[in-house]
């Protein structure tokens, strides 16, 4: 479970692009925007351990605003998102990133860490960016698959020691949707998110 917190936290350090033409074709202009967002998120989390309920809702939105939660979301159903209503799959994405918004404040020291952007490719629409970071002395290296909307830059997916987030997830929820079927996966994500608002 706490490597898994790692993973989740992990990818938040990178950040949601401003709209930008040459955003997509850039490397050198991504890097030199990912390391800007990474300091401002450092500056706003400081030294401090102690938050009011505003900031930590400010926080939330600086953190996970780089997520699409749909994409990530869809990829983790896999075959059983295209059954669902319309309704079923806006309820299954805000439960499910309600949770993921909880859990990124969950150990704020994983922000402080050193990032360097060693390596950064644009294919179109698509980029994958290759990081390495120090964590409590212990190096990884971590890789982001990000996709672009047409106006910023969004996280669909990070790779941690060759281990994609959104495949454990897959593997999670599938498993259960397969067993027991979706209202029994939406009923036990609900209970995580309780427990998640309650800490």
């Amino acid at each position: 479970m706490n490597r898994i917190l790692l993973i989740a936290t992990l990818f938040l350090l990178c950040p949601v692009l401003p709209p930008a033409a040459s955003a997509q074709t850039s490397p050198a202009q991504i890097r030199r925007m990912l390391q800007d967002r990474d300091a401002e998120i450092k500056r706003i989390i400081g030294d401090r351990d102690d938050f009011s309920r505003e900031q930590k809702e400010n926080l939330k939105n600086v953190i996970n605003g780089i997520i699409d939660f749909k994409t990530m979301g869809r990829n983790a159903l896999g075959p059983h998102w295209e059954p669902l209503s319309e309704a079923q799959r806006s309820h299954f994405i805000e439960v499910f990133s309600d949770i993921v918004r909880s859990q990124s404040l969950s150990n704020l020291d994983v922000y402080r860490s050193s990032v360097a952007y060693e390596d950064i490719t644009v294919d179109s629409e698509q980029a994958r960016v290759v990081t390495s970071t120090i964590y409590k002395d212990i190096p990884a290296r971590v890789e982001y698959d990000m996709v672009y909307d047409g106006s910023a830059w969004h996280i669909s997916d990070i790779i941690l020691d060759d281990v994609s987030t959104t495949q454990g997830y897959a593997r999670s929820f599938q498993s259960v949707v397969r067993k027991r079927g979706f209202d029994a996966l939406m009923s036990s994500l609900e209970k995580r998110r309780a427990r998640e608002n309650r800490s």
